[in-house]
């Protein structure tokens, strides 16, 4: 089976990032930063082959993925695949304020997002084998994909700043042994959160 390229992209900044409140699967807006480090990540991926747009379906995730496919004039695929973790009564909270605080049950577990991880996953290397697919998604959410790709912790994954790029190359099959080919790959960071 052909490999898969997956340019694994977090969204841009948004008024919340700013604001450090817990956005979870809130839809999000991108403020004007988040929409000149989307803009980059644009101008350095144009030149770069593509063959699909894979976007979280939540807003601030389709919005950094349509500046990037803008160049290449391709329609995006939605999947709640890729949506952020559900950080359930924790949502909408100021960040900051968390510390400390006892998880409530309504969090999303991590065993479920590492299983919506590994799907999405198994998606992409069966949907299109031996493609380019640029998957725009969000910071746990992406975390929890490069942990099954490189079968390792979420623990051991380096946190995704808002619009970095990291490529991942796998197959199907490697995918299904919970292994992979190469490792992952930092080409952008545009700015922090």
């Amino acid at each position: 089976m052909c490999d898969t390229t997956i340019f694994l992209i977090r969204h841009g900044e948004t008024v919340d990032n700013a604001l450090q409140i817990m956005q979870g699967q809130t839809q999000g807006e991108l403020n004007e930063q988040g929409k000149e480090q989307a803009r980059q990540v644009a101008q350095r991926l144009a030149g770069e082959p593509v063959d699909v747009f894979i976007s979280s379906d939540l807003h601030r995730a389709i919005q950094t993925a349509e500046i990037i496919a803008e160049p290449h004039n391709l329609p995006i695929t939605t999947t709640p695949l890729l949506r952020e973790r559900d950080w359930g009564s924790f949502t909408g909270r100021f960040i900051p304020d968390l510390k400390g605080e006892v998880w409530p049950d309504d969090i999303e577990s991590e065993p479920a997002l590492l299983q919506r991880a590994l799907a999405f996953l198994q998606y992409v290397t069966t949907t299109y084998p031996g493609k380019r697919v640029v998957a725009v998604g969000h910071g746990i959410i992406n975390k929890a994909i490069l942990a099954v790709y490189a079968g390792c912790t979420m623990r051991e994954v380096q946190r995704m700043l808002n619009a970095e790029v990291r490529i991942l190359t796998t197959s199907a099959a490697s995918i299904a042994a919970k292994t992979s080919t190469g490792s992952a790959t930092t080409i952008t960071t545009a700015s922090a959160e």
